[in-house]
């Protein structure tokens, strides 16, 4: 997946790394939170940009369309990370990290997960 995927196909993918078979854009519709009152033919629009995009795979089934993703989730979460550490803090971790202390938006527990991580990267 070499494209950006948006904030809102993010959800679409979020429905599909949820579920073990592939879906169709009707069960996908279902999955995606109400509050974004998307109709079918949103969903539909938003797969096959996704397809296009090589983030989605789809294969015919009669009449319809089983949805699949096509990148892991892990990957896509990785690759995500990267281009945000890259655009917002020019390729660096520690000024992001700084500024999530700052915020206070790291919990104790955080801290304490990136301290061990700090620790296992040492050895």
């Amino acid at each position: 997946m070499d494209k950006r995927v948006s904030e809102a196909e993010w959800e679409i993918m979020e429905a599909l790394w949820a579920s073990p078979e592939p879906l169709t854009a009707a069960d996908v519709s279902v999955k995606v939170p109400e509050e974004r009152q998307w109709s079918l033919a949103t969903v539909k629009t938003m797969l096959s940009r996704l397809a296009a995009k090589g983030a989605v795979t789809h294969r015919r089934q009669g009449r319809r369309y089983l949805y699949s993703a096509a990148v892991d989730r892990a990957a896509a979460v990785g690759h995500e990370s990267r281009r945000l550490v890259d655009r917002m803090f020019g390729g660096r971790l520690s000024p992001m990290v700084a500024r999530l202390a700052e915020d206070d938006a790291l919990s104790p527990e955080d801290v304490e997960e990136i301290e061990q991580l700090l620790k296992e990267l040492r050895k």
